[in-house]
């Protein structure tokens, strides 16, 4: 994923709000949602390219998702960071547990932030700032950098993300969040070590050229009582895009 807003444990009605897109190159093979054949509790989509997955859940309430840490610096070694998200949908490790694993492990992986939890707790590691600790309730910003960083497209779909979360929101307005193509100036363009030219097409939330683009959309509501809506728009190879969504309950006494 390369924006993702979550609301945990900050709406009266949903313990977990999640908003996500997957930005990537067009041509990599990916499968849409779907509840995986090799562990049919885990709902996620599928990188088929490197393996594992972006953003998952399971019909126990695990959820796990990962973002790049974007560092010119830096490239991705031989374990894909999709694998982070998938070994700990398919664990029954403790969110502290795993993420104290992947610690020991973090530099067999490129840059990533990783998040993963239940319902009732989510835990944030990153393995370039190399601190594992538990999120407070509240609402959330990550993209290509640190939890939370103040960058032009952060901070403008946070403030979209508020406002919705104060009314009475459909999914679809959760949706036109992901949409925004509105870009900054130069000047609070973040500078990561690419392009400027890299700089201006990767810093609006829905990113949309030729080669590269959001590929994925993603919501995901979970309620206290177990109960999951899963909603992801995907695009063709046509350029077209298809909605597939799943309606749950969770076994939360499975945690």
């Amino acid at each position: 994923m390369c924006t993702i807003l979550f609301a945990f444990k900050a709406h009266p009605k949903y313990d977990l709000i999640f908003l996500g897109n997957r930005d990537e190159f067009k041509n990599r093979p990916s499968l849409k949602v779907h509840f995986w054949e090799s562990n049919p509790s885990i709902l996620a989509g599928m990188d088929l390219e490197k393996g594992g997955t972006w953003t998952g859940i399971t019909k126990s309430g695990r959820i796990s998702f990962v973002t790049n840490y974007r560092n010119a610096m830096h490239s991705s070694l031989i374990k894909s960071r999709g694998y982070l998200t998938q070994h700990f949908l398919d664990t029954d490790a403790t969110p502290l547990e795993y993420l104290e694993k992947i610690k020991l492990q973090r530099d067999q992986y490129g840059p990533f932030n990783l998040v993963v939890g239940t319902f009732k707790e989510l835990w944030f590691y990153s393995n370039m700032e190399d601190k594992i600790f538990s999120l407070n309730p509240g609402v959330y910003g990550l993209s290509n950098a640190y939890l939370d960083t103040p960058w032009f497209k952060l901070k403008r779909a946070k403030n979209f993300f508020l406002n919705v979360l104060n009314t009475d929101f459909i999914v679809d307005d959760l949706f036109k969040i992901l949409d925004d193509k509105v870009t900054p100036p130069d000047e609070e363009l973040p500078n990561t070590g690419v392009s400027l030219e890299a700089e201006r097409m990767l810093s609006s939330v829905y990113i949309d050229t030729p080669e590269y683009g959001t590929m994925f959309k993603t919501v995901i509501l979970a309620s206290s009582s177990g109960q999951v809506e899963f909603y992801e728009k995907s695009l063709d190879k046509k350029s077209n895009w298809s909605m597939t969504s799943f309606n749950f309950k969770c076994d939360l006494n499975r945690l």
